[in-house]
């Protein structure tokens, strides 16, 4: 964690020499507009759109609440023991260049928190330790993951959060710490602590929902809902984000926890940390096995489908012989009595030389030929299954 140092005022006045010197009003600027601190100005505008709250605390007691960027910082000096939280949503460019100029902040931090986007992480630079993390949140009308993004910079007597999407609720933190000034009092890691905690605890409300889920699904696959693939691979889609929120974070912690005797951290806050990195390893766990329990569901459902597909096929194939079996017994008729009718019909023609017409065996003989070509046929397609 960022060493605490000492915050005793100089004999000039001015903060420690971590601290970018604040020049005499004469003296114009001879930096970019995020420059120097004693020029506000660009970043006043927006301080009512994006600072969600600001305040100075001191041994753990909020000692002012300023309107504007520029006004904490003037508290914060005033304070030499003191500390600054800064809250900020969407910030502008202008606000966190001139956040930057005055704590001192590197500017690839600085790039990640304009641009968002970031996969969770945890980087120092210098004795500034800039975090960041993947809120989330269960939402019940449209039953699906919503995920935020948040970067927290860590210095020895400054917070600074910058959210990006409406997780997590940071203001109930800052009253929960607030409530406990011993606990807010041991610096700005304790309120890291504080954030950690809140974005960890927020997961869980996510898994129950995704736990809601996955037991409506695993019933609309048995029933045979045919909409039920669309909505497999939308959740394995938002566990794919889960994972990404919460497996960095079981590495985060755990260099946090490394890092307890290096910077002298506080017992209590060693125990806060350890409880935080106990949750989000079970949260990491419960998503790695619904990952696993979507795979093997869309599994069952595919043979599910495929079973009913073949079952279908077997009917509509089960149809098409009974249908040939019928058509071979109209076939089969047909050509029995196709016979006589040809018999019928040769002899039936109006011919007054025809051989055999007046022959007086002729009509036994056509009804015999009759019978024979019929009784034929008919054994013939006995035979043959046709009858």
């Amino acid at each position: 964690m960022p060493e605490r140092r000492d915050r005793r005022p100089s004999p000039s006045g001015k903060r420690p020499g971590w601290r970018r010197p604040t020049p005499p009003p004469a003296t114009p600027p001879a930096a970019p507009p995020a420059g120097p601190r004693p020029a506000p100005a660009p970043a006043a505008p927006a301080d009512h759109r994006s600072v969600i709250d600001s305040a100075v605390y001191r041994d753990g007691r909020r000692v002012a609440s300023p309107a504007t960027l520029a006004e904490t910082f003037r508290r914060l000096r005033e304070q030499p023991d003191g500390m600054a939280w800064i809250g900020l949503h969407r910030p502008t460019e202008p606000e966190l260049h001139s956040l930057a100029a005055e704590f001192n902040l590197h500017e690839l931090a600085v790039e990640d928190a304009l641009e968002a986007h970031q996969r969770p992480k945890l980087e120092r630079y210098g004795d500034t330790l800039f975090v960041v993390l993947r809120a989330a949140r269960y939402l019940d009308a449209p039953e699906e993951v919503e995920f935020g993004e948040l970067h927290v910079f860590v210095g020895p007597d400054f917070l600074i959060t910058v959210r990006h999407g409406a997780a997590p609720d940071l203001s109930a933190v800052r009253r929960r710490m607030e409530q406990s000034p011993e606990l807010l009092s041991l610096g700005p890691e304790a309120a890291l602590y504080a954030i950690l905690d809140a974005v960890v605890d927020g997961y869980a409300p996510v898994v129950a929902g995704v736990q809601n889920d996955m037991d409506e699904i695993e019933t609309e696959v048995f029933r045979g809902d045919p909409e039920v693939s669309r909505r497999i691979y939308e959740l394995s889609r938002e566990m794919v984000e889960f994972q990404r929120a919460t497996r960095p974070l079981v590495g985060m912690l755990h260099a946090l926890m490394a890092g307890f005797a290096k910077y002298g951290t506080d017992e209590e806050l060693q125990r806060y940390l350890r409880d935080v990195a106990d949750h989000v390893t079970h949260t990491s766990e419960r998503v790695d096995g619904f990952r696993q329990a979507l795979t093997d569901i869309l599994t069952v459902n595919a043979t599910l489908v495929s079973q009913q597909q073949n079952a279908e096929m077997r009917a509509l194939a089960e149809a098409g012989f009974e249908q040939n079996e019928e058509i071979k017994k109209i076939s089969s008729w047909a050509a029995i009595l196709f016979a006589p009718t040809l018999v019928g019909t040769i002899y039936g023609m109006n011919f007054e030389t025809m051989p055999e017409l007046h022959w007086a065996a002729g009509y036994p003989f056509a009804i015999l030929l009759m019978a024979v070509v019929c009784t034929s046929l008919y054994v013939i397609f006995k035979k043959r299954d046709w009858l």
